[in-house]
């Protein structure tokens, strides 16, 4: 028999709907969802079956609706008189008749009918026999099924929507005892349109809630509600962790565990699909490891003044770095790494992310999440069509949610217990994830190939990597699950993969033996301080020996082109400010300021640090291994002796024009070139062989390795032998440097008849003849046995060339 059972009060429907503002539904949407159906089985209180199935149906006149059929296969003695009565109603009963004689004897059954306009909704009902006792569910609660709401998949995580306008939510969470879906209309509002709680024994598998909606038109964002914090006050829809558009984040305030209001933020995700892509004819460039030439930028810095010559809506976003990719190419630039470009902690600053699917939505001309994927992809595919790789700084280790200003935005509030180390480590408490554990080793790995996948993106550097081999206990991993998973995924095994010890929590840098599998690379902090304390003269010369090779002390399993090295980095001093200031507060930086102070006018400084300057750009680009330049090194770029991140200002790209700069890009554009030219001695995935590496003092005498008062070295580099190149492309290198405060007299090795010593670079010149023209070249020339005066505080090249008769 068909009946239409009436609704019960709204109120009444708190805990598993909650719809103040219903909106309107299509026919054409619901006629899709009439081919659905579900089938629901419950067991009584009284040891009977009640079957549910929920279809669409047409209600006539084109209008589409819901039928809702009950078959109950009642217990002995309840065979008749049973009726269905909606909970917390003591109004209209629908009697039970018995089933077609199709059906299994015994069974009663009743059809109730639905406005298709009101899905989705719950349908919530109890069973009364003929002397008013009720039956319910074994669990004691009323039967309750949802109507134009589906079971959904446990797979994929987050929202996936279907051709066909429906859409799933999947979202993992252990430690929640119940989950409800929150939909939000386009008017926004604090509460949420509609709100559907899952039932934990429909709509859960294993530990991951799910639940599919015919469709979400009408809405436009959505989260997900724990209770976790309920006690607390902190009850708010959270953001999806797997979203892939989300909406701005928003101040908000909540309260924390001590009953205290303090400022948060939160943020929904969206509804909207992010529209498709043209790619066209991009292709990763896949450059080898060793061929790489990075420069470190951040998005907003490297544009945002309005130096730039930039529109407003491009200054500081992707668009606004596509559009210098110029600048990129005189550097001799192929790769690109961006600090991250997740939606981060706009106080604390991006190496605080909050969410690790989306792009941030400032970095795009509209600030919006739509426009920010867009933009991103644009810049990625200008860089690739220039032959320069993009690569992403990310952050996996901790976020921005929890210590003292208690933030709850995502997977804190999701599953607090199973994201994040409970105790934290070092003091940072629950904003430490715990990377190993399996559901967030998939969360990592599922961002990783989503970026790479959707994005082209060519590779990452993994800021804090010493926490990322932390077990849950804090404890160290000998085989931490997640580097080895990401070293041999097949869709990361293209990419790049460098590890970066430095910690934006403590402020630490520290080297340490990093697992690998010969996949992983390194940010060489070793190469960064030896080469400093050299300079300043503070170095055995051992040391910047070993930096020269590749840093055979810590890549010796795995080659030099594994070594990514700096000199200066976002954190600490700029390369201008390394030569100008010293005080005590930078011991740790070993800087030195060439004789003053901070600014200076003092000619004989300014020139000590210009020297200093292209001192450090030299040793960079001639050691073994990646160079990564910093942004603004290349533009004299300060933040006025402060080793603060947050100090760190706009590029200013007048400063292009200046003689300095000038000369300063030059150089590295030369250096750049150097390094393409002699890729036999420079861009190498193997150390140089001991039989090609001889090592010398002033005078061609051994080095005084041990002599901390040494600063003298001088390095001869005999070109493998290669058939297959011209001799004249493989001469001889002949490297001195000098950290003394005097000059040093160097002898030359004799050559092979015929052959004469070309000066490259001398770092005390005056420019332009501090590297080597193509204009005069006998000016360079240097007889071997000669003695050449390396002055103070300089470094010089020479090459063997062949000279024609």
């Amino acid at each position: 028999m068909a009946s239409s059972l009436p609704a019960p009060p709204t109120a009444s429907w708190r805990g598993l709907l909650h719809s103040l503002r219903p909106p309107p539904r299509r026919g054409t949407l619901l006629t899709r969802a009439a081919a659905r159906s579900n089938r629901y089985r419950f067991r009584t209180d009284d040891h009977g079956v009640v079957d549910v199935t929920v279809a669409g149906k047409d209600n006539g006149g084109g209008a589409a609706g819901y039928a809702v059929a009950v078959e109950v296969l009642p217990a002995r003695g309840r065979e008749r008189g049973l009726v269905l009565r909606a909970e917390g109603s003591d109004g209209e009963v629908v009697p039970l008749a018995p089933a077609p004689a199709s059906e299994a004897g015994g069974a009663l059954a009743v059809e109730l009918s639905y406005d298709g306009a009101r899905a989705p909704f719950h349908v919530s009902f109890l069973l009364a026999d003929a002397a008013g006792a009720e039956v319910r569910t074994h669990r004691g609660t009323s039967f309750r099924v949802p109507v134009g709401v589906g079971r959904g998949r446990p797979a994929p995580l987050g929202m996936s929507l279907s051709d066909d306008g429906s859409a799933n939510f999947a979202v993992y969470s252990k430690s929640a005892k119940g989950v409800a879906l929150c939909l939000f209309d386009s008017r926004g509002g604090e509460e949420p349109a509609l709100e559907l709680e899952l039932d934990p024994y429909v709509h859960r598998t294993g530990d991951v809630w799910h639940v599919s909606l015919e469709s979400v038109e009408g809405y436009a964002s959505y989260g997900f509600r724990t209770g976790l914090f309920a006690l607390f006050g902190i009850d708010r829809p959270l953001l999806d962790p797997y979203a892939k558009v989300i909406g701005n984040f928003v101040p908000d305030e909540t309260v924390n565990e001590e009953g205290i209001a303090v400022p948060s933020v939160r943020c929904h995700a969206s509804l909207e699909k992010a529209p498709g892509y043209d790619w066209g004819r991009d292709r990763h460039p896949s450059l080898p490891l060793e061929k790489l030439l990075v420069y470190r930028a951040n998005v907003a810095l490297f544009t945002k003044d309005k130096s730039s010559g930039l529109p407003d809506n491009v200054a500081g976003t992707f668009s606004g770095l596509a559009a210098k990719v110029e600048h990129f190419k005189r550097l001799g630039v192929n790769a690109v790494l961006l600090e991250p470009v997740f939606p981060f902690h706009q106080v604390k600053g991006p190496y605080f992310p909050y969410h690790f699917f989306s792009p941030m939505n400032l970095y795009s001309s509209e600030h919006t999440s739509i426009s920010a994927i867009k933009s991103m992809k644009d810049m990625v595919k200008t860089m690739h069509r220039d032959g320069i790789e993009v690569l992403l700084e990310v952050v996996f280790t901790h976020t921005a949610e929890g210590g003292a200003e208690c933030q709850m935005i995502s997977i804190r509030g999701i599953d607090g217990s199973s994201y994040y180390i409970a105790d934290g480590i070092v003091g940072c408490k629950a904003s430490v994830l715990n990377c190993n554990h399996p559901v967030t080793q998939r969360l990592i790995l599922d961002s990783l190939r989503h970026w790479v996948l959707d994005f082209h993106v060519d590779g990452f550097c993994f800021i804090n990597a010493p926490f990322l081999v932390r077990g849950p206990g804090g404890e160290g991993l000998s085989r931490p699950p997640l580097l080895e998973a990401i070293a041999f995924d097949p869709v990361l095994s293209k990419t790049k993969i460098i590890a970066d010890p430095w910690s934006p929590l403590d402020i630490s840098n520290v080297q340490f033996p990093f697992p690998h599998w010969k996949r992983w690379a390194e940010m060489n902090t070793r190469f960064c301080m030896d080469v400093r304390k050299f300079l300043k003269g503070e170095a055995l010369v051992s040391d910047l020996a070993t930096r020269l090779c590749g840093s055979g002390d810590l890549f010796f399993s795995r080659g030099p082109a594994f070594s990514f090295n700096y000199v200066s980095r976002n954190s600490g001093l700029t390369l201008v400010d390394l030569v100008s200031f010293n005080s005590d507060e930078f011991g740790s930086e070993f800087s030195w300021n060439c004789g003053e102070e901070g600014p200076s006018e003092n000619n004989a400084v300014l020139q000590t640090r210009l020297r200093q300057i292209r001192n450090f750009l030299f040793i960079l680009f001639v050691s073994l291994g990646i160079p990564v330049l910093n942004m603004g090194d290349e533009c004299g770029h300060s933040a006025a002796g402060s080793t603060s991140y947050k100090d760190r200002g706009p590029l200013n790209w007048r400063a292009l024009k200046t003689v300095f700069v000038k000369e300063v890009t030059g150089f590295i554009s030369f250096l750049s070139a150097l390094r393409s030219r002699r890729a036999d001695i420079f861009q190498r995935r193997e150390f140089l062989k001991l039989e090609n590496i001889h090592w010398y003092g002033s005078d061609l005498s051994e080095p005084q390795w041990e002599d901390p008062t040494s600063s003298f070295l001088c390095m001869h580099i005999n070109p493998e032998l290669d058939e297959n190149v011209p001799d004249s492309g493989r001469g001889d290198l002949y490297i001195c440097f000098n950290a003394n405060e005097e000059s040093v007299s160097a002898t030359l090795p004799a050559l092979a008849e015929g052959s004469m010593w070309v000066r490259l670079v001398d770092t005390s010149l005056a420019f332009p003849g501090f590297f080597y023209s193509e204009s005069n070249p006998k000016v360079h020339q240097v007889l071997g046995f000669s003695s050449y005066q390396i002055k103070a505080h300089s470094c010089v090249l020479f090459e063997s060339k062949r000279v024609l008769s």
